[in-house]
């Protein structure tokens, strides 16, 4: 996935608290610590937002599958009501 993340964007710091021995060894790793994290989590929000719109398609489908069987069967409780 690739995230779309805009450099040109206003930046702003933010606090984290982040275990100390992981900073320690991620700054050994990268040059660029906020770059990389910022990378990452934009990596994680487009991975959520798919998956928040992969639920929604499914629940429309369900949505749908039942509007096109009440249109052709009824309601299953139809036969049991009073009113």
């Amino acid at each position: 996935m690739s995230p779309n993340v805009n450099s040109a964007s206003r930046k702003r710091p933010v606090n984290l608290l982040l275990n100390e021995e992981t900073v320690q060894h991620a700054r050994r790793l990268t040059p660029n610590l906020s770059a990389t994290v910022e990378g990452l989590l934009a990596d994680y929000v487009a991975r959520q937002e798919h998956a928040s719109e992969a639920r929604q398609r499914q629940a429309d489908e369900v949505a749908d599958a039942w509007n096109r069987f009440h249109a052709a069967h009824g309601a299953l409780a139809d036969e049991h009501s009073t009113l």
